[in-house]
């Protein structure tokens, strides 16, 4: 991971699952990862799928100009990329793995680009409609335009799996968004995920 935040968050997920999967939503708190709060955010189970926002940090708000609770986490992407997005979350959720992505996003005038990383991590239910994923999505770099400009749709860069540990995982990139393609990718996926178990060792 290239940004800070995401492995001080990644590593207090890690402490918080202890021999589980992964932590309950109730075993994250706030207080003590104040410092990430900004970039991090809550994704909900809905019937439709779409992961809406339960939180959403203030400085991620402040990237794309509005507030984001309750708006689908596809939102964010481009049409382009909202499959692979989509294939991504699915196998957080049912393979209980973490994925570490890089994305790109540009201004609505196209002025101005960032670099982003994107966390994604599982949690577990209780209750049916309870947050099933931890994410962040931190800049780089923060920008001296945030708050001023706004950011349009992302684009989806390589990706890679994290289990247990920080794993030097293999590097996907995202596929064609053709059906075929996408089946492929998560099956791809699927295969190389069962390298990773579901404890820790120490």
């Amino acid at each position: 991971m290239k940004t800070s935040g995401n492995r001080d968050l990644f590593e207090y997920w890690n402490r918080q699952r202890g021999h589980r999967v992964a932590p309950e939503r109730g075993d994250i708190e706030p207080e003590a990862i104040r410092h990430v709060l900004g970039d991090t955010f809550f994704l909900a189970a809905d019937a439709a799928g779409s992961y809406p926002f339960r939180l959403a940090g203030t400085r991620l708000c402040a990237l794309f100009g509005r507030e984001l609770k309750t708006e689908s986490f596809f939102g964010l992407w481009s049409r382009a990329d909202q499959p692979a997005i989509h294939n991504l979350l699915k196998v957080v959720v049912d393979e209980k793995i973490g994925v570490v992505a890089h994305a790109t996003g540009r201004t609505a005038e196209g002025i101005y680009a960032i670099n982003l990383e994107l966390l994604l991590l599982p949690l577990l239910q209780r209750a049916p409609l309870d947050a099933r994923v931890l994410g962040a999505l931190s800049p780089h770099n923060v920008p001296y335009w945030i708050g001023a400009r706004f950011l349009g749709p992302l684009s989806l860069g390589a990706f890679r799996h994290v289990g247990s540990r920080l794993e030097q995982a293999p590097v996907f990139r995202p596929v064609a968004s053709k059906p075929a393609a996408l089946v492929r990718q998560n099956q791809e996926l699927r295969r190389r995920f069962v390298v990773y178990e579901g404890g820790r060792s120490d």
